[in-house]
């Protein structure tokens, strides 16, 4: 069953194939794009058919078990087709669902594209939904793939914009340990995180920046501080060494 609609899926995406869509999106992604440059409302419409289509063959199992192979061998477009097959099932989300995922970063998740949308329709639900902890999350901080431990703030970000509550302590508890990582995109979703939590909660996030200013990636001042007044986010540059 599954190898069928891999395959049916495919000779969907060949056959719909843009090389200026392509060209268009291959600007956003430093490593490369290897989608195959799809029009967004034709994709829309055969996403909606599929899932109606196969709602009462596949189970999260089923869609789990395509997700593996979509993830693994698939193209940019199969991999984030496989999240929108996914969330789907969210009724049936569990902590298994939460540790297959991560196993997609060991093989197949390479681009910050593919795991914000995992962050935006899956892990922000696992959170939601109390199916995961931060405790939980927080040990994506320690794996090597730089996109699963950017999911780590971006998973909080987007829990944030459900819930209009997310308190700065519980997210700076689970960032902390990814303030010195150096890799450009972790940063970029440090920095947003924070950006979005001074809105609501200035003088936390503000003394914890202060805190890191001299020691974290800059991109995390960068982006955390740029909707302060230029003049009032000058006092979060990093402190010249005496001389």
């Amino acid at each position: 069953m599954i190898k069928s609609k891999v395959n049916e899926i495919r000779t969907f995406y060949e056959s719909n194939s843009d090389p200026e869509i392509i060209k268009k999106y291959s600007r956003y992604f430093k490593a490369g794009y290897d989608g195959y440059g799809i029009d967004k409302n034709v994709a829309e419409n055969q996403i909606e058919n599929w899932i109606e289509e196969w709602k009462d063959e596949m189970s999260i199992d089923s869609y789990l078990a395509l997700g593996d192979e979509l993830i693994k061998n698939g193209r940019f477009d199969e991999k984030q087709l496989a999240i929108m097959f996914l969330k789907t099932k969210r009724k049936d989300f569990s902590k298994d669902t939460f540790n297959r995922i991560g196993k997609w970063f060991d093989y197949g998740i390479n681009n910050w594209a593919t795991t914000d949308v995992l962050c935006w329709f899956i892990l922000s639900s696992l959170l939601h939904d109390k199916i995961i902890s931060f405790h939980d999350l927080k040990s994506w901080n320690d794996f090597e793939s730089e996109w699963q431990r950017r999911a780590v703030p971006v998973a909080l970000f987007e829990l944030n914009k459900i819930t209009k509550d997310l308190k700065p302590d519980d997210a700076i508890e689970v960032i902390e340990p990814l303030m010195l990582d150096d890799s450009e995109y972790v940063q970029k979703g440090i920095g947003t995180l924070l950006r979005e939590l001074w809105k609501t909660h200035p003088d936390r996030i503000e003394a914890f920046l202060i805190t890191w200013k001299d020691q974290c990636g800059r991109l995390i001042i960068q982006y955390s501080t740029e909707k302060m007044d230029k003049e009032y986010r000058k006092k979060f540059r990093k402190t010249k060494p005496k001389t």
